[in-house]
């Protein structure tokens, strides 16, 4: 799960596992595989880095070796 906000300010959380894309519009908006879509104030890249973390932190993606993951990873 990802923390974002909304443009109104109002923070909420996403299961990031169901989004699909990302764009600017110029505004960030996500859309999940259901259709759904979420204008956000965090950047494509914020929420890029945020969707990583998540990965990582449920070990759905690693980091290959000699590319900065750490011994605990591998």
């Amino acid at each position: 799960m990802i923390t974002l906000t909304r443009l109104n300010g109002k923070k909420f959380v996403l299961n990031a596992i169901y989004i699909e894309q990302v764009e600017a519009f110029p505004d960030t908006t996500i859309t999940l595989t259901n259709g759904k879509k979420f204008v956000v104030r965090e950047s494509v890249q914020e929420v890029i880095a945020l969707v990583s973390s998540f990965y990582r932190q449920v070990a759905v993606l690693r980091l290959p070796e000699g590319l900065g993951g750490s011994e605990s990873e591998k």
